[in-house]
């Protein structure tokens, strides 16, 4: 294999430094676009010791597919974005994975029909959006997403956290998750107007939160035709597969375009897992692992089998 520097938006407001990773090959080859989940975050999804993404593409070069990946607007432009204005989704990751797909697509190495998407956490969340959006993929990979929406599953991180905790630490939490959810549950009620002047972490505004819930997950899946990938690992304490992962399988059973695989000693960066306690996040991503070569061999042999 080898890998090349790219652009994404090379000349628009937000360049963003990427890399395609292509492997050996005598003809196009299928490729994929690797979508971030929630927060800034650089090219490989560096989080601590893990580099998700970096392994995604390596792994899949040395089987034969290309991809392509890129640093998240907001890890790169958070002062500009903030400047410019409101940050939603779409801003922040929509319309770069729709350029970064259009880049894929019109290299004549990759074969511009086997296209496909995989996001993870939150860009997993996103993908059949942004698949309907303008990336039009020839299949959908959704690694450790929901098809909850995004304020859920953080009140559902915050009460978790709480029942681990004693004292003033637990005391702390239980005022943010009051906050938590007092913000949350004006959402439906608050103008986007309103909304918008509203703040909420990072620079955001609840405006963020309330766009993305008029999206949900559940109307694009639902109805779905292509192919689907949905990957969890077992042990992730940040996307449950009690509730997340079950809820896909409840609201896709009988759905013969979709493919499941449950990986019962991967976290959520699927990687093996120390240990599945939300409250030791820093030690579980602070420890070097890679994803192993099962994870790879699945998502390679899914692709090769679509025509």
């Amino acid at each position: 294999m080898h890998e090349e520097r790219i652009v994404v938006n090379q000349g628009g407001a937000y360049p963003l430094e990427g890399i395609l990773t292509l492997p050996e090959m005598d003809k196009p080859v299928a490729g994929v676009v690797l979508v971030h989940g929630s927060g800034s975050s650089n090219k490989d999804e560096k989080v601590m010791k893990l580099t998700p993404f970096k392994d995604i593409a390596q792994g899949l070069a040395q089987r034969g597919i290309a991809s392509l990946r890129y640093d998240k607007r907001s890890f790169v432009h958070a002062r500009k974005m903030l400047k410019d204005g409101i940050i939603d989704v779409r801003k922040e990751t929509i319309e770069d994975a729709v350029e970064a797909t259009s880049i894929l697509k019109k290299d004549p190495r990759i074969d511009k029909n086997k296209v496909f998407i995989i996001g993870h956490s939150m860009g997993g969340m996103l993908a059949p959006r942004i698949d309907n959006e303008g990336g039009n993929y020839a299949g959908i990979i959704i690694m450790a997403g929901s098809p909850r929406n995004l304020d859920e599953i953080l009140i559902g991180q915050v009460e978790e956290m709480i029942s681990k905790q004693r004292f003033i630490a637990k005391w702390i939490l239980e005022k943010q998750l009051h906050k938590y959810r007092d913000l949350f549950n004006k959402l439906p009620n608050l103008s986007p107007e309103d909304a918008k002047k509203i703040k909420f972490g990072g620079g955001t505004t609840l405006y963020y939160w309330k766009e993305m819930n008029e999206y949900p997950v559940s109307a694009y899946l639902e109805d779905l035709q292509k192919p689907l990938l949905l990957l969890q690992g077992a042990k992730d304490f940040q996307v449950k597969m009690d509730k997340d992962y079950a809820s896909y399988q409840k609201m896709l059973e009988g759905h013969e375009n979709v493919t499941f695989k449950l990986y019962p000693d991967l976290n959520h960066c699927f990687v093996e897992a120390i240990s599945d306690d939300i409250t030791r996040a820093s030690k579980e991503y602070g420890v070097e692992r890679h994803i192993p070569g099962v994870v790879m061999d699945d998502i390679a042999a899914w692709i090769k089998e679509i025509q």
